[in-house]
């Protein structure tokens, strides 16, 4: 029965994704317009970050798009289909759960945020507008 079960969502999640890329890519929002000099500031600030997901995810589909809004340049890490990434996100968050945000601060100590409400919160706090 578990086979089963699993063939009914791989095949529900292959009709289905075609439909959520096309829906995110029609709804994406406009993306913040800073000055030059402050989105080079944010851009330096973002090279330290990634963000572990999988491109059809629901929760991921919602950071990402938080991350067009705030116009953030924010490195994407395929989890689903790229095994090095996914291991390095069970190895270094414990845990193969996406989205996952890798903060790097400046001495080098990692931070794995997990759930996608709190990564749009940290992310609105630190890059949203004041």
């Amino acid at each position: 029965m578990k086979p089963l079960i699993r063939l009914f969502f791989r095949t529900l999640r292959l009709v289905l994704a075609p439909f959520m890329l096309l829906g995110y890519r029609l709804t994406r929002p406009k993306g913040v317009v800073r000055p030059a000099a402050a989105q080079a500031a944010v851009d330096a600030r973002t090279r330290k970050l990634a963000l572990y997901h999988y491109p059809t995810c629901p929760f991921c589909l919602k950071t990402r798009r938080t991350m067009q809004r705030l116009s953030l340049n924010i490195e994407l890490r395929d989890a689903q289909h790229d095994e090095a990434h996914r291991a390095a996100l069970i190895a270094g968050g414990g845990k193969p759960q996406v989205p996952c945000l890798l903060i790097t601060d400046d001495q080098g100590k990692q931070t794995w945020m997990y759930e996608s409400d709190a990564i749009n919160a940290w992310l609105n706090r630190e890059f949203g507008a004041a």
